[in-house]
């Protein structure tokens, strides 16, 4: 009587065991299976063989070692948000001359960040919101960083290579090529140290899936139909999950070989995520956020809308699938909507993965139509809104991570030309900022522009507005910087006379500094000559009279001739 389907000509298990030693040798073979017990067998195979070469080499135990938190895509933290109040800690300006930071952030350990920018940096900023130290590499990033147990930091650029930079000072470790192929996911690390990274489609050697060692060479490659800018996701069975742009998700073994793919009706942009019931997740540019089995057959698809997503599906605690689009979307484990939170007109999410806290605050970026900036907007797990920021003039394309102490860290662009780290959570003390400094042209002359420096320094780093009062009546303007960011503010004076520039600076927890001031005349000395007096006076009565003896009277030169 045959017990099984499947028929064993020979299996042979060895396990060697070496005394003070972890190393464990496993062999297997059989023959003669049919294509379903074969897939059945590798299964087995690759599960069991993953679990025994763990050795140390994954992603390192931190707050958010990487995109979307965890190997399963979760966006979700370990952390209650529940104190924090949305108040702006600090910010951070990157250094570049177009800093737009598009991809998330990372935590080490000890609390370091870690991110990139569209001026070829990958930075390190100190918990404070001051920086550790920056690394330049040879394209635009716009993917997450990875960090690994043992301290490396892996990056996707534009410049054709994935790069490994050590933490501690921000040197290269090693570089992988990708035979000319850029890179815009964010690299994933097994818990075998292994690398998974995709690339965009080229004329070289674009849309493929690498797999990298942890000394930078090549493990295996697999090619797509396409583009590839999903981050690979990591089953607990070690199985590889990804999108292309090809309009497939794959299923792959971690020998790189297939074990399923799936077509949906778009292409995929964004990455699958895994449900405790190892449900796959996986949005598409066909309207549709997807539900699969672990063997790659349809659970459900629920329609979320418009074009589709391009962002992570993140997992809440009670299995609630949340994605971005045209809304933010909550929709239960069972594929019905939940609710679908409407984020004002003109805004929509584009590629800010939702991350969730241990409380079920669910934060994410959002863009403003018509370039008028970006949000960062905190959401109850009932769709209901907790708080809003404005932090860009600019979309905001960075998804948010959560950090041990509350703190929600988001990046955002051209701001002013600039971009920037924004943290925002609870505040234990606040020391308000210094008096503002202003310097610039003293004395000038009317209906002419002048521009002015204005900085001013918050001992605790945090961004300070500044109200700045001309002297002349008009009104009040206010501008934001980071702390200890030299600020520009211009004016055009439109009558002689001698006027007090004042400016206070004013941080994000209310605290103000004293006024700073600085004196200027528009335009040097003649106010006291009679003849002038009687000449503005007539002018100002008939503007249109005497149009040469206008420009005379305004131009500087002849005024300093005569007086």
């Amino acid at each position: 009587m045959k017990t099984t389907l499947i028929k064993w000509y020979s299996i042979f298990l060895v396990v060697f065991l070496v005394l003070g030693s972890s190393m464990i040798m496993l062999v297997i073979g059989e023959t003669d299976t049919d294509a379903a017990d074969k897939e059945l067998i590798d299964d087995v195979i690759f599960s069991f063989s993953d679990k025994l070469y763990q050795f140390g080499g994954g992603p390192m135990d931190s707050a958010w070692p990487l995109y979307c938190h965890d190997l399963h895509h979760t966006s979700r933290s370990p952390y209650s948000t529940a104190n924090n109040p949305g108040l702006e800690k600090w910010r951070f300006k990157c250094e570049g001359p177009t800093g737009h930071v598009r991809g998330g952030i990372i935590i080490g350990e000890d609390g370091t960040l870690y991110f990139g920018d569209s001026s070829w940096y990958l930075y390190a900023v100190h918990p404070d919101g001051n920086l550790k130290w920056k690394y330049k590499t040879g394209g635009v990033i716009s993917s997450t960083p990875a960090i690994a147990e043992d301290g490396t930091i892996y990056i996707g650029v534009w410049d054709d290579y994935l790069h490994a930079v050590y933490s501690t000072n921000g040197t290269r470790k090693w570089v992988f090529f990708t035979n000319h192929a850029d890179i815009s996911c964010a690299p994933t690390i097994a818990q075998d140290g292994t690398i998974y990274v995709g690339t965009l489609w080229s004329l070289g050697d674009g849309g493929k899936l690498h797999a990298v060692n942890p000394d930078g060479t090549e493990k295996w490659r697999f090619q797509t139909g396409d583009a590839i800018s999903s981050s690979p996701t990591i089953g607990d069975d070690g199985i590889i999950f990804f999108g292309s742009y090809d309009t497939y998700i794959y299923a792959l073994y971690p020998n790189g070989t297939l074990k399923w793919q799936y077509k949906t009706g778009g292409q995929i942009k964004n990455s699958p995520s895994i449900a405790t019931d190892d449900t796959i997740y996986i949005g598409s540019y066909d309207g549709y956020l997807y539900a699969l089995y672990p063997n790659g057959t349809l659970k459900w698809k629920c329609s979320i809308g418009g074009y589709g997503t391009e962002t992570n599906p993140s997992i809440g605690n009670d299995g609630t699938i949340y994605v971005g689009g045209q809304y933010l979307y909550a929709v239960n484990p069972g594929g019905t909507l939940k609710w679908s939170f409407n984020m004002g007109s003109g805004r929509t999410i584009f590629t800010s993965s939702p991350a969730i806290s241990a409380d079920g605050t669910i934060y994410v970026g959002t863009h403003i139509g018509d370039a008028a900036g970006g949000e960062i907007i905190a959401v109850n797990p009932d769709g209901t809104e907790r708080w809003r920021k404005q932090i860009a003039l600019d979309y905001i394309d960075s998804s948010p991570c959560i950090g041990e102490d509350e703190t929600v860290y988001i990046g955002s662009g051209y701001d002013e030309g600039k971009g920037y780290l924004h943290a925002f959570g609870p505040v234990q003390s606040n020391s308000p900022p210094g008096m503002p400094t202003i310097t610039g042209t003293i004395n000038g002359t009317i209906q002419q522009e002048y521009w002015y420096r204005i900085i001013s320094v918050d001992p605790d780093n945090n961004p300070v507005t500044c109200s700045i009062d001309w002297g002349d009546g008009s009104a009040v303007e206010s501008q934001d910087f980071a702390s200890g960011e030299l600020g520009w503010a211009g004016h055009t004076y439109t009558k002689r006379g001698t006027y007090t520039i004042k400016a206070k600076a004013m941080d994000t927890l209310g605290a103000e500094s004293d006024w700073g001031s600085l004196t200027v005349t528009m335009p040097c000395s003649y106010n006291d000559k009679p003849v002038f007096q009687f000449w503005e006076r007539l002018l100002e009565k008939f503007p249109n009279t005497f149009p040469l003896l206008r420009h005379l009277l305004v131009d500087k030169e002849f005024l300093l001739l005569k007086t």
